[in-house]
C-alpha cells in the first residue's frame, strides 16, 4: 500500500543550457530528458516523477525560454509560458552569474503575474568559489521575493536535498498522480526517439541537430527478448543528411551505437537499432510535420 499522502507538480524554468534537464534527471533518479551541451535541447515539457517518503514530486522539465525563430520555436516559448501558471511552485533555475538576463526578466514576471510562488535554484556552484555566490543571491533576492534561494550543482547532486525540502514546503494533501515505480509519463518510443537526437546534438556541430526529428517506424519485441527497434531521423536539407550518415556511414554508426547503449539501460533489454536518414524539408515550420513529430500545438 502506498504511504504517498502528498503531491507538489514543480516547473522546472529557465533560459536554455542552464541545466534544466540535467537537474530534472539528478531529481528522479534516472535519465528521463535528453541533455546536451546545446541551447534548445528539450523541445516539449517532459514529466519527470520523484516518489519519497510521504510526497510525489511531478517535475515539469521545460524547453528554454528563448526568442523564437521558426513555429517550432513559437511552440517551445507557449510551453514554458503555459507551464508556469498551471503548478504549485516555479523553480526558476539560473546560473552563478551575477547578471539577470531578458530571459530570467521575462520569467520573473510571468510569475509575479501568475502570483505564482518560486524558488530560485542557482546552478553549477561547483564551477566557481562560494564566496562568489553572494553576489548573485543579493542580486536575485532584489528582482523578486523568491520563496527560497538554492544553491546546487545538479551535476554532483549538491544541495539537492534542500530543494526538495523547500518543495515539500509547497506540496498538497491528496492522491498521487502516478503509480509510485513511473518515473516519467513520457511513451518509451518517445524516450527512445530522444536518445538518439541526444547522440546527434552531441556529435554533430552546429546547425544540423537543431533541424532534425526522430520518428520509430517499427518496435518489435521478439520471444527470446530482442526489441528490434526502426528509427527514421528527419533533416531539412540533403546536405545534412550527408553530414549525419558520415563518410562511408561512419557519423550513422556512431550515433547508432551510442543511443542503443543508453536504449538497452533505459529498456533493461537487448536492443537492435536500426537507423535511416530522411529529408524532410521546412519540417519546424509546418504544422502537420510538427504534430507527427510529437510536437503538438493547443
Amino acid at each position: 500500500m502506498s504511504n504517498i499522502t502528498k503531491t507538489a507538480v514543480v516547473s522546472v524554468v529557465g533560459r536554455p543550457n542552464v541545466g534544466k534537464s540535467t537537474l530534472t534527471n539528478r531529481l528522479v533518479g534516472q535519465k528521463v530528458a535528453i541533455v546536451s551541451n546545446k541551447p534548445q535541447t528539450t523541445r516539449t515539457r517532459i514529466t519527470g516523477v520523484l516518489s519519497r517518503g510521504e510526497t510525489q514530486y511531478v517535475f515539469l522539465d521545460t524547453p528554454g525560454l528563448h526568442k523564437p525563430r521558426s513555429r517550432l520555436g513559437d511552440y517551445m516559448c507557449k510551453v514554458v509560458t503555459d507551464t508556469v501558471s498551471e503548478v504549485d511552485v516555479a523553480a526558476l533555475v539560473v546560473e552563478p552569474i551575477a547578471n539577470i538576463g531578458p530571459a530570467e526578466e521575462s520569467l520573473i514576471a510571468q510569475i509575479k503575474q501568475h502570483h505564482m510562488p518560486a524558488i530560485l535554484v542557482i546552478n553549477k556552484i561547483d564551477t566557481l568559489p562560494k564566496e562568489e555566490l553572494l553576489a548573485v543571491i543579493a542580486l536575485y533576492a532584489q528582482a523578486h521575493d523568491f520563496a527560497a534561494i538554492i544553491p546546487v550543482s545538479a551535476r554532483t547532486g549538491e544541495g539537492l536535498d534542500d530543494l526538495l525540502h523547500e518543495i515539500d514546503r509547497f506540496s498538497i494533501e491528496g492522491p498521487q498522480l502516478f503509480p509510485e515505480d513511473m518515473v516519467s509519463d513520457q511513451p518509451e518510443r518517445q524516450l527512445v526517439a530522444e536518445i538518439v537526437r541526444e547522440k546527434m546534438l552531441r556529435l554533430l556541430d552546429r546547425e544540423v541537430p537543431h533541424g532534425v526529428a526522430v520518428g520509430i517506424e517499427r518496435w518489435h519485441e521478439r520471444e527470446d527478448g530482442l526489441i528490434e527497434i526502426n528509427a527514421v531521423i528527419y533533416c531539412e536539407k540533403a546536405s545534412h543528411k550527408g553530414i549525419i550518415i558520415g563518410k562511408q556511414g561512419k557519423m550513422l554508426r556512431e550515433i547508432g551505437q551510442q543511443a542503443r547503449g543508453d536504449i538497452e539501460r533505459m529498456l533493461d533489454a537487448r536492443v537492435f537499432l536500426e537507423l535511416w536518414v530522411k529529408v524532410k524539408e521546412g519540417w519546424r515550420n509546418n504544422q502537420y510535420q510538427m504534430r507527427n513529430f510529437g510536437y503538438e500545438e493547443s
